[in-house]
């Protein structure tokens, strides 16, 4: 048997497993094996090549705001990145090579993902938000050797300096080469490329973390990490050949790759794309049912703007629900679940790993609990003081088991930050990978998501997670998002403030915010009690999540004066106590 068909055979018999106990969580856990598929293993050449090519079945679908559809068969996906593969390597892209790749939700992105995976070079996906400083840094530190970009975009690289080549799609700018010349290449005549010859461990992903405390991290992924690790990810989704999956992510985060790349491809599963400048929730739940959609996964904030539409239209052959991105809080999951009988199933993962925690298939779905670790990933939980593994019920920082794999370390994880070998060793510390997120876990073996190590704090002295308290004020019909942080007090060393954005249509009062206060003050213990709220725009990552650092530093300049624009409990006599 030639490597190709052995790596191949390997990683679908661990991929089959994985599917026919996709309900069997107990037994797909206890028996489940990483495959081996040797020494030289390339994604496109071992996996996707192997069921894509010639095969008519849909494998993108995109979708725009206006009813334009495109539909591109397994098939067209591999003769069109073969293409794109011939073109990039007559312009000089070799195996090795970083390339940025800074496109939205277009065939193009796939197409040269594809390409650069056949050539063995390293993909570096971009947001099109970031600006010309952003760019710098990124081609610096990632030693990128050329970019792929829309000619939209390409202004952007006028600041940013390199002897780098340059690909537009569209009409290309002077000094830039045109993506679509590949196409021109007669696709019968294109000759298969062959196997790079890249190492399993080579480096193939490198990805910028969205930097929600510090300067954003640069990790690196091999051809393994994401591409075979990812089976974790299919496992959570509930992924099966032939199903529609639609997962809204922006392209250049490492979640587009997770549920829009490597995961619903190594189940034969079509990618749908529904393109939109403004979220409209009734088109996007008439998508869903027009296009067959059969998994769905979504950030917490869309699964609330679908909350508040009609659901009474069902949903469709939608069978898996799922979330992501941030913690879901349960009344969003009760009101999915009592107008489709469907049930939201969220879990937890980082840029830096697969899926590693979340609510299997079939498993009961526990109120506020992200689930279990999933097949392959070595969670334990870690106490932040001593050090020490944390055994059945308890509290501790999620972690990574490096001494797996006789010392190896998780397949799922990155090799490491790029370029900084001080958060590497900070990371890796004590035979673990620190997540820095801190979770409990119950008897049953639930975990529940507690806050980042640096969000938790001390009020009065008891311990006060942040999601818990942003759970509640989300149930609030005026509160669109809401990021809590201590405040300095005087008496109780800190105390819980809301910073809170609106609902349209809400208006920012003293009314308002007695409202929210009293809401919270009744479904929250009195030690957790938000004490202060201001309506405030949330500073945000470009990425798009809150930074909470911000909003601490800002309560600790002011050293718990008050601001203007800040609502207290004790503004309205009864609400206090």
């Amino acid at each position: 048997m030639s490597t190709t068909r052995a790596a191949t055979t390997a990683l679908r018999e661990a991929r089959d497993r994985l599917r026919s106990l996709r309900t069997s969580y107990d037994e797909a856990v206890a028996g489940f094996a990483w495959p081996e598929v040797g020494s030289t293993f390339n994604f496109v050449h071992d996996w996707f090549d192997a069921y894509a090519r010639g095969n008519d079945r849909p494998g993108l679908v995109i979708v725009e705001e206006d009813g334009r559809r495109a539909s591109y068969s397994f098939g067209e996906l591999v003769t069109r990145s073969e293409q794109v593969a011939q073109h990039l390597s007559a312009l000089g892209v070799r195996a090795g090579d970083s390339v940025v790749v800074m496109l939205g939700n277009q065939v193009e992105l796939w197409e040269s993902m594809l390409a650069l995976i056949r050539l063995g070079a390293v993909i570096m996906p971009t947001t099109t938000a970031v600006g010309p400083a952003e760019l710098v840094d990124r081609l610096d530190r990632g030693a990128a050797r050329a970019v792929v970009c829309n000619a939209a975009d390409a202004a952007k690289f006028d600041e940013v300096p390199g002897a780098y080549l340059r690909v537009a799609v569209g009409e290309a700018p002077t000094g830039w080469a045109s993506y679509a010349a590949a196409y021109d290449r007669d696709a019968g005549a294109v000759a298969t490329l062959e196997h790079p010859g890249n190492g399993s461990d080579d480096r193939l992903l490198l990805y910028f973390t969205s930097g929600t405390t510090s300067r954003p991290k640069l990790v690196e992924h091999t051809h393994t990490s994401y591409p075979i690790g990812h089976l974790s990810t299919m496992y959570w989704l509930g992924l099966q050949p032939g199903d529609v999956h639609l997962n809204i992510s922006s392209p250049g985060w490492a979640k587009h790759a997770w549920s829009n790349f490597f995961a619903p491809w190594l189940a034969e599963a079509t990618v749908f794309v529904y393109n939109y400048a403004r979220f409209d929730a009734m088109a996007l739940l008439g998508q869903i049912r027009t296009e067959g959609v059969t998994t769905f996964c979504a950030p917490p904030t869309v699964w609330r703007m679908l909350i508040n539409a009609d659901l009474s239209g069902g949903p469709g052959v939608l069978r898996e629900a799922i979330a992501a991105g941030e913690p879901l809080n349960p009344e969003v999951i009760s009101q999915v679940e009592r107008h489709w009988g469907l049930t939201i199933r969220d879990g937890f993962g980082q840029t830096e790993m697969t899926a590693a925690i979340a609510n299997a298939p079939g498993q009961p779905v526990k109120a506020g609990s992200m689930g279990r670790p999933l097949p392959g990933v070595p969670i334990v939980l870690v106490d932040p003081v001593e050090g020490s593994v944390v055994e059945g019920v308890g509290e501790g920082e999620i972690c990574l088991d490096l001494s797996v794999r006789d010392g190896a370390g998780p397949l799922t994880l990155m090799t490491g930050y790029q370029g900084d070998e001080e958060k590497n060793a900070e990371a890796m510390a004590g035979g673990f990978f620190h997540t820095g997120d801190v979770a409990s876990r119950d008897e049953e073996g639930q975990i529940t998501y507690v806050g980042r190590t640096d969000d938790v704090f001390k009020a009065s002295d008891y311990k006060v997670s942040p999601f818990e308290l942003e759970s509640v004020l989300l149930e609030h019909p005026a509160v669109a998002e809401a990021a809590v942080v201590p405040a300095p007090d005087p008496v109780r060393l800190a105390v819980p403030k809301a910073y809170v954005a609106l609902v349209p249509g809400h208006e920012p009062t003293a009314e308002t915010a007695k409202s929210i206060l009293h809401y919270a003050r009744e479904h929250l213990a009195p030690y957790l009690r938000v004490r202060r709220l201001e309506f405030y725009e949330l500073p945000k990552t470009i990425s798009g999540k809150i930074r909470r650092v911000e909003l601490r530093q800002r309560e600790n300049e002011v050293e718990g004066s008050r601001l203007d624009g800040e609502y207290r409990d004790e503004d309205f006599p009864d609400l206090k106590g």
